[in-house]
């Protein structure tokens, strides 16, 4: 299946370098460019891509903006935040914005293509130079409130694996973790998801610490 992506970028050569790397790999379609945040939202209405790749700083709308608007339509894309920069605030508020993944630019490309089909696959991710970054982020900001109820309705396995979530691990690595079959960690991580209501893993972790479930420094 081929990966349809957009690529929002304000820098035309930084564009041109993002297309010349997704090119290289036959199951990715680059299928438009933008140029700011409007242009990309727009965009992405007419040509429904897989996934947009979303700069942070750009005119007339930011990636962050653009991104909300992009989730709040029918069939919305996958969003994969690209930026040169590692500050907690973009890191943590573009995830909250239901971005799927965070990678810096300076990522080697075969990151950034395993990233697409990751993310075209339904999954997310974050690059380990902002993970940190992240769960700081949330340890100052989390206020659990209603969200830690919710946390009854999970099994003590189930509570495991939300722990290993939140530590950003793999399926192959809960399943070693939990000493189960990759079949069964899917489906486990399949029911926290449903049972939290989460789109994600990245939404999942966002849950863990926000509810105070996992406490950043904590493991």
């Amino acid at each position: 299946m081929t990966v349809r992506v957009v690529i929002a970028d304000d820098q035309a050569l930084v564009r041109a370098g993002f297309r010349r790397i997704l090119e290289s790999d036959a199951s990715i379609a680059v299928v438009g460019e933008a140029a700011d945040g409007i242009e990309a939202v727009q965009l992405a209405g007419h040509v429904r891509p897989d996934v947009v790749l979303m700069d942070i700083q750009m005119p007339r709308l930011d990636g962050i903006a653009a991104t909300r608007e992009l989730l709040a339509t029918d069939a919305a894309p996958r969003v994969l935040i690209l930026t040169t920069f590692r500050l907690d605030e973009y890191v943590y508020d573009a995830l909250r914005a239901g971005a799927s993944g965070f990678m810096l630019k300076d990522a080697p490309p075969e990151r950034l293509l395993d990233a697409i089909h990751v993310i075209a696959g339904g999954d997310a991710l974050l690059d380990p130079g902002v993970t940190r970054s992240v769960i700081e982020a949330f340890g100052r900001r989390a206020d659990g409130g209603a969200l830690a109820a919710r946390l009854d309705e999970l099994t003590p396995r189930e509570r495991e694996v939300l722990t290993l979530l939140a530590r950003g691990q793999s399926n192959a690595e809960i399943a070693d973790a939990l000493v189960v079959g990759l079949g069964t960690a899917r489906t486990h991580v399949a029911h926290v998801l449903m049972k939290l209501g989460l789109r994600d893993r990245v939404q999942a972790v966002i849950y863990a610490y926000e509810s105070g479930f996992v406490e950043a420094g904590a493991g």
